[in-house]
């Protein structure tokens, strides 16, 4: 049974969370603050983490910093706030996803099978070995180490820009839309949005191009999408 820990101050909010969760067979943790939640995903196995935004004690964007620092797991981040910094900021920390209140109990629990089934993808069924290594220009990819090169110097990077990275060299020259490149990656189409996938397009950019004002590998084609030229 596949184990989640909710960080969530706000308890009703928390036990509807858990109520749907444990319905669709999950195992469910909770805890009321930043700390105790952080001090919990350290110390005990989880398979995703569901932390919210406004905590007491320490708030998730610094709770989300101090876990992806130790954790290979997805975190999928909730907000009451709609602003798009707000959004983007949790992704540039290390978050998987957001999801923004109110929300359906339904759509949660979507968004955490979907998450959970690209961790296992990415984790749980490898490539083949003959398929391991990829070699595209100057990139490399080794799926089975989860590890990307660029001119010899290993690119650090977190689950998703991987992800992203690895789908966009295996098709390299297409174009792919946002809409597209949200489904594929974070594999959830309906509730998607543009500043996903930019924000993990600029980080790209920002590690792998000399100009990532004007990038030579991750271009974008404008009023349609992305594509990766080797």
């Amino acid at each position: 049974m596949r184990k989640i820990l909710i960080i969530e101050d706000d308890e009703a909010i928390a036990s509807i969370e858990r109520d749907y969760l444990e319905i669709n067979h999950f195992a469910v943790e909770i805890a009321d603050n930043g700390l105790t939640g952080a001090e919990k995903a350290l110390s005990e196995p989880y398979d995703l983490i569901l932390l919210d935004l406004m905590l007491p004690g320490e708030d998730g964007f610094s709770v989300c910093r101090r876990l992806r620092e130790k954790l290979d797991i997805p975190i999928l981040m909730v907000t009451a706030k709609q602003e798009d910094i707000d959004k983007i900021r949790g992704l540039g920390l290390g978050a998987d996803d957001y999801i923004v209140k109110p929300f359906s109990p339904n759509e949660l629990v979507a968004r955490v099978k979907s998450n959970l089934a690209q961790y296992d993808r990415i984790k749980g069924k490898p490539d083949h070995h003959r398929n391991s290594h990829i070699e595209i220009g100057s990139f490399v990819i080794n799926t089975q180490a989860h590890r990307a090169y660029l001119h010899g110097k290993e690119l650090e990077l977190k689950k998703k820009e991987f992800d992203l990275l690895h789908f966009l060299i295996v098709h390299a020259n297409n174009v792919f839309s946002k809409e597209t490149l949200y489904e594929r990656i974070w594999g959830f189409e309906s509730v998607g949005d543009n500043a996903t996938v930019a924000v993990h397009i600029n980080r790209l950019r920002e590690k792998t191009e000399e100009d990532p004002g004007n990038p030579r590998y991750i271009q974008t084609v404008w009023g349609v999408g992305y594509r990766f030229q080797p």
